[in-house]
This record gives C-alpha cells, sequence and structure tokens, in this order.
C-alpha cells in the first residue's frame, strides 16, 4: 500500500511527538537529604529484647515520577559508622571485624532492580544490599508519604518515604554470636529526597562496592 505524503507526514510528526512525551516523563532525579533520612535496625538481643540501632547521614539518588512508581530507581548508601545502639561499647562490639568489619566496609549500599507498583502510594522495591563486601537480595515496602514543595526556604519539591523490611544476618556471613544476636534483623527507613537542579550533579555513590567472591547474589 502507498501512503500519501499528507499521512505519511502525519506519521513521522506523531512518532516524533511520542518520543518527546516520553522525554518528558522521564524520572526526575531526586537527592536524599541526610539530615531528615534515617535508617533503624532491630535485631533481636539473647531473646529478651530487640536492640535498636539507627543511622543517619545516608546519600545518594532516587530516579522517581509520582505518576509512575514503578519507574523509580534507587541507588542509596548507609555509613555504617553512624550506626548507634546508644551505647559505646555496644558499638564498637558492631563495627568489629567479627560484625559489621565497619573500618574496612564503611557503608551499606543499596541498588534497586525492579520496583513494582501496588497503588498510586505503596510499591514494592527489590534490588541488591550490600554489606561488608556481600551482597544478597533485600525487598522494601515502600509508602509514598508526600510529593510537594517543601514549606522551608530554599523551599525545594521534596519526596518522603516510608519504607520497611527484612534480612537475614547470615546472608551476609554475620554469624558472629549467635547465642546473642538474633538472625534476623528488621529494617525501617523514613526518608526524604529533594528535587535536583539541572546543574546539580548526581549524588549517588561513584562506584559500587566489590562483592566477595562467590558471595549470594539477587
Amino acid at each position: 500500500m502507498t501512503l500519501t505524503r499528507p499521512f505519511s507526514v502525519a506519521l513521522v510528526m506523531g512518532a516524533l511527538l511520542a518520543g518527546v512525551t516520553a522525554r518528558a516523563t522521564e524520572p526526575e532525579v531526586y537527592t536524599l537529604d541526610p539530615i531528615h533520612t534515617r535508617v533503624v535496625v532491630a535485631v533481636e538481643h539473647a531473646g529478651f529484647s530487640k536492640a535498636l540501632g539507627t543511622a543517619s547521614g545516608s546519600t545518594g539518588s532516587l530516579w522517581f515520577d509520582p505518576a509512575d512508581l514503578a519507574a523509580t530507581r534507587w541507588d542509596i548508601a548507609v555509613p555504617l559508622t553512624r550506626l548507634d545502639f546508644g551505647d559505646a561499647k555496644w558499638n564498637a562490639a558492631v563495627q568489629a571485624a567479627s560484625l559489621l568489619d565497619a573500618k574496612r566496609y564503611p557503608e551499606a549500599r543499596f541498588v534497586s532492580t525492579a520496583v513494582t507498583a501496588v497503588d498510586a502510594q505503596h510499591a514494592r522495591a527489590c534490588g541488591d544490599l550490600t554489606v561488608r563486601g556481600v551482597t544478597a537480595p533485600l525487598c522494601l515496602d515502600v509508602t509514598v508519604n508526600a510529593v510537594k514543595r517543601h514549606p522551608l526556604p530554599p523551599f525545594r519539591r521534596t519526596a518522603g518515604f516510608s519504607a520497611s523490611g527484612m534480612l537475614s544476618r547470615k546472608a551476609f556471613g554475620l554469624e558472629a554470636w549467635p547465642n546473642v544476636i538474633g538472625d534476623c534483623v528488621e529494617l525501617r527507613i523514613e526518608a526524604e529526597a529533594v528535587r535536583a537542579r539541572n546543574d546539580e550533579p548526581v549524588s549517588s555513590p561513584d562506584t559500587a562496592p566489590t562483592p566477595t567472591p562467590g558471595a549470594p547474589r539477587a
């Protein structure tokens, strides 16, 4: 079938417009706010209680479109050297070579590989978590709390999230003190991210941690 000139021109214009629309809806880059982002871990302490540790100062970026949660991507680094259980000796024990070995591996890093939208405000983000050079899969249940202009200067567009998940210490080779420290670690994350300006660099970590040979991966 031979296309008339007006019809062929219309097809070309339609394709160009479709390309422009696709580019216009690509996720925007947001930079994690290290002051208003906190990671909380809870782990069983000899069956008596759950020890709570918090880490502030996380950095990284996310590519986020509120209208298309499945297009979201995460690249986040958590400073394990700032993990605080409320006691100096307990902090030192957790960061020692037998556990986190924070001197050699000062950060944990999560890089998403797939995000599934549940509804307009909820999604499940799965990816690779690297701790102490070992990479294993982790899935987080994420709630989008708000996406709006921040009410305080400099009035930047900000996205707020809550997330939770669970991981096994053994999956990362953290098997010390099994009679005192439980294997299951509960995660809770409260995060804020600010939309980056065009002249700002993406703040995700420059290079991925190198997994230990033979370490489990997603």
